[in-house]
């Protein structure tokens, strides 16, 4: 039906008007319901205007009413095109995508909707899947802006002939994701970059400066000696107390410097493992502590202990620094009593790969520590006693862990103040390759 336009000069009743408007009223929801049955599949047959070859009917399998019902729930895009990429079917998802409607899709060339620089990679491969599923990332238009779409197409059978199934799949959340992890990852880099200069700067520092301090470090004892020996008789005994606090903080200064040097080196130093005789290792360090186990009276019993693949002088001051520990915290009310032995009842594959591991304990009877303490104590410069009373640096236990990890073992501390402390340490017997 055609309606004359408006004419001021024969204006329409206001009957004629509600007629017309009811007319159009019922039009627009004959559409929409057209629209609504084709898209959940209550509609067998579709007309096609082609310019060309005219109007063109289509008609669907039986089979594809349920197949229309389940794509029209789908999250992703779906379209049915012909051999000549005509738009036979879209869902309302994929108009979503375009934020256009049906009517605007449906009929069109898919390639249309296609940004200009994927049309000739999609022409290859529309092209390609009639033979077999392809898969394909384009960019679709969408007003003034594209979308990142991956296309999965196949053949799907129509009365007509076969036609192409496409599902689209809206990749902008997976695109923002990739961009974020790419440029995190670049973060990333630039982090580790600049820590590793900074922790290299840092171990230089603390190796020049230990180093650096040994010199005047020496000359303080030296001269601070060289005063208490010929002129103890001259001094004070208030000057004479000042004197032995000076000489036994830059003892305790050097070690620390000496221990720093230690601490960083074995940062920067190249690992290699050879073949430890920890027995032998174990008695050369009793051998060196003779005296000092004789004047504090210590019993040191030590079983049978395996050989190990590892650095020998890092494994020997891991000992030398465990039962210096035990001599230096040892009771003063009863002999020291340390016993050094390995738990053969844990030398058997870890779970890890399968690699063995012996597990060695350093225990004592000494002074012990609070339970609270056990990861406290492998600190740097962690101290739990009084450093006028027991003599030290803190690092001790710090480079014993290091030197631990850095033979893919741990160790590990438990004690009862006043019952002694009881060290474990787990090594691999063969050291991981790689």
């Amino acid at each position: 039906m055609v309606y004359p336009a408006n004419d001021m000069s024969n204006p329409k009743t206001y009957e004629q008007l509600l007629r017309e408007n009811a007319e159009l009223t019922l039009r627009l929801e004959e559409a929409s319901d057209t629209i609504d049955a084709i898209r959940t599949g209550q509609v067998d047959a579709l007309v096609v205007n082609d310019a060309q070859a005219g109007h063109q009917l289509y008609t669907l399998k039986t089979a594809d009413h349920s197949y229309r019902l389940f794509i029209e729930k789908m999250n992703e895009g779906a379209l049915t095109l012909n051999e000549d990429g005509v738009i036979l079917y879209a869902n309302s998802k994929f108009a979503s995508m375009l934020s256009a409607t049906l009517s605007d899709i449906v009929g069109k060339d898919f390639e249309s909707f296609v940004s200009d620089d994927c049309k000739p990679m999609f022409r290859e491969v529309f092209d390609m899947a009639w033979f077999g599923d392809v898969q394909i990332e384009v960019k679709i238009c969408r007003n003034d802006e594209s979308v990142p779409s991956q296309l999965s197409l196949t053949v799907l059978q129509l009365d007509e002939g076969p036609a192409l199934s496409v599902i689209v799949t809206d990749l902008t959340f997976q695109k923002n994701i990739q961009r974020l992890l790419k440029e995190n990852n670049q973060r990333l880099t630039i982090a580790n970059a600049e820590l590793e200069a900074s922790n290299h700067d840092l171990q230089q520092f603390a190796s020049i400066a230990s180093h650096d301090l040994q010199e005047p470090l020496r000359k303080i004892l030296i001269f601070a000696n060289m005063i208490r020996d010929r002129h103890a008789k001259d001094l004070p005994p208030e000057s004479r107390k000042y004197l032995d606090k000076i000489i036994s903080s830059s003892q305790r200064m050097r070690s620390m410097a000496s221990d720093i040097l230690n601490y960083s080196g074995l940062s920067t130093d190249t690992q290699t493992f050879d073949a430890v005789d920890m027995e032998a290792v174990v008695a050369e360090i009793l051998d060196d502590y003779e005296l000092l186990l004789q004047e504090r009276n210590a019993e040191v019993t030590v079983d049978a202990l395996p050989m190990i693949e590892g650095n020998r002088g890092q494994i020997k001051q891991v000992f030398q620094n465990l039962i210096s520990n035990s001599i230096k915290f040892s009771r003063q009310d009863r002999p020291a009593v340390i016993r050094i032995f390995c738990e053969p009842s844990h030398s058997a594959p870890d779970d890890a790969g399968g690699i063995v591991f012996c597990h060695i304990v350093v225990a004592d009877n000494g002074i012990g520590f609070e339970k609270e303490y056990q990861e406290r104590i492998f600190s740097l410069f962690e101290r739990l006693n009084n450093k006028d009373k027991y003599e030290g640096s803190g690092i001790g236990l710090s480079i014993t862990r290091k030197i631990i990890e850095r033979h893919h073992g741990k160790i590990t501390a438990d004690s009862t103040l006043g019952e002694g402390a009881r060290f474990t340490i787990s090594l691999p017997v063969k050291q991981p390759l790689g």
